[in-house]
């Protein structure tokens, strides 16, 4: 069974994600779609891309992979790569963004073009993947309490800790749950550095990031664009980690302009 969905119109909620084939083409008023590939970051459902795939309704026929299911970012890519289309655009945020560059290592032929929004090529610090291990330890001791107020201020910028996008990332994890968070944190201790193979990348490439992140700063950002020859580099102030909630309208587009690109 696949593990792409397709967002439509409704509340994510009331419908079961993950378990649906979506379309690979298609066509509004006599115009080809191109299929995107919408990757979700840590403790994110398709519910992080809703507003992206709305807006791009006209120019695109989008799927969202699940990355609940694995603990490694190989098998992630894996996944998702069974159930995508041929060939196709490929938008990844955070986590997400590590799942897409395992994709360009493995399959590099079937990307058209790539995004990478709040993302890193870096593998993680010893001293991240110590505090994951901590985290995963008290969680099996414990129970998931998904997203705190202390993690949403790491997460997002203090304009938005409270409202939309503190609701839609509480209901999000609250959705995705603390068995997947695990095999999510396992992926993403465990990634390769991408940082080697950033050059080998031949497609169109948009790089976004928000001036606040903190996860993934814009140094990191930096680094990858100025690596893969030809891409775009964006900075959205007063933004965090979570560009694709905190700041819709200008990743929609962005993401506009990047499916423009040949």
């Amino acid at each position: 069974m696949a593990s792409l969905a397709i967002e439509s119109i409704g509340n994510v909620a009331d419908r079961n994600w993950g378990t649906e084939r979506a379309p690979v083409t298609g066509t509004v008023a006599g115009m080809a779609l191109e299929p995107v590939v919408f990757l979700p970051g840590l403790l994110c459902d398709q519910a992080l891309w809703r507003r992206q795939i709305h807006a791009l309704a006209d120019v695109a026929a989008p799927m969202v992979a699940d990355l609940t299911l694995d603990d490694t970012i190989g098998a992630m890519a894996e996944r998702t790569l069974a159930a995508a289309p041929r060939r196709f655009s490929l938008a990844g945020l955070s986590m997400g963004g590590y799942v897409a560059l395992e994709i360009m290592r493995r399959a590099p032929e079937r990307v058209s073009r790539l995004a990478l929004i709040n993302s890193s090529a870096r593998s993680d610090t010893p001293e991240r993947t110590l505090q994951r291990k901590i985290g995963i330890e008290s969680l099996r001791r414990g129970k998931f309490v998904g997203i705190t107020h202390k993690l949403l201020g790491q997460l997002v910028h203090a304009d938005h800790t409270e409202g939309f996008v503190a609701d839609e990332m509480r209901g999000m994890a609250s959705r995705v749950g603390g068995d997947a968070f695990i095999r999510q944190q396992q992926a993403i201790m465990t990634r390769p550095d991408s940082l080697g193979g950033l050059e080998a990348i031949r497609v169109p490439t948009m790089i976004v990031v928000g001036d606040g992140d903190r996860i993934t700063p814009p140094d990191h950002a930096r680094e990858i664009h100025e690596r893969i020859a030809g891409s775009s580099y964006h900075e959205i102030g007063s933004c965090g980690h979570m560009a694709a909630l905190e700041h819709p309208e200008q990743v929609n587009f962005l993401l506009r302009n990047w499916l423009q690109q040949r």
